[in-house]
């Protein structure tokens, strides 16, 4: 009899502990479509309520994020993607960093929500936005995002440089740098550079002329217009002659 009880009691706590992983399994997407719509509009609402800092990075296509909550881990639905890269520019081999890409849909797949929208949010966003959604599954989440690689931030190096190209635009750089990681100047450069942007900064007003920048690299070296060796920007052209 005594046999029997703890036969019985084991199958009982069995199918117990068999319901709980599956009903936990079971709830992949527990997040609607109309939810993450009405967090999304709020946090998109706020935008306009709220200067936004220029030094904010505004999440793009192909970037690599990590979404993880307090005590809950990870959160990407995918398996980790394997990190390491030495080369610069987009024409060579770029392997992907460890966390969730963004999609050309501009969403990112996240466990038990599903595909969020991320592309034009700050990680700060981001982060509102995910606890505003996990908050219906978890209590009080404590969200933390950030960025494993960039991938939408470019610019484009031309003329007399030795390996002119596309490149990523993984931290700050100013000219001179840039020049530097283009390999340097050619033997026929007259080692001046132009620069083309379409949005001017404030404090890059004063020596931009419109949308051009005249960068002349041996006044540099002697001391004058320091402040011309600016901060690249995304989607800037830079010609060197």
């Amino acid at each position: 009899m005594i046999r029997l009880l703890l036969v019985v009691q084991f199958l009982f706590l069995t199918l117990n502990t068999s319901f709980v992983f599956s009903a936990q399994s079971s709830a992949d997407v527990t997040v609607s479509p109309e939810q993450k719509k009405s967090a999304l509009a709020k946090i998109l609402g706020s935008k306009t309520l709220q200067s936004q800092s220029n030094d904010e990075y505004i999440i793009g296509h192909g970037d690599i994020l990590t979404v993880s909550i307090f005590e809950e881990g990870d959160m990407s639905v995918s398996a980790p993607i394997t990190a390491g890269r030495d080369d610069q520019a987009t024409d060579a081999p770029r392997s992907a960093g460890v966390g969730t890409p963004v999609m050309m849909d501009g969403r990112i797949s996240l466990k038990n929500i599903g595909d969020v929208e991320v592309v034009g949010l700050t990680l700060t966003e981001l982060a509102d936005y995910l606890k505003t959604l996990y908050s219906v599954i978890y209590d009080d989440p404590i969200i933390t995002t950030t960025l494993a690689q960039s991938n939408s931030l470019r610019y484009t190096v031309m003329g007399e440089v030795t390996a002119p190209g596309i490149f990523f635009l993984d931290y700050p750089m100013s000219l001179v740098q840039v020049v530097a990681r283009a390999g340097g100047f050619t033997e026929w450069a007259g080692r001046k550079i132009t620069v083309v942007r379409e949005n001017i900064k404030q404090e890059n007003k004063s020596v931009f002329k419109g949308n051009t920048l005249v960068f002349d690299y041996d006044d540099f070296i002697s001391g004058k217009s320091l402040n011309k060796n600016v901060l690249v920007q995304a989607s800037d052209i830079i010609i060197v002659d």
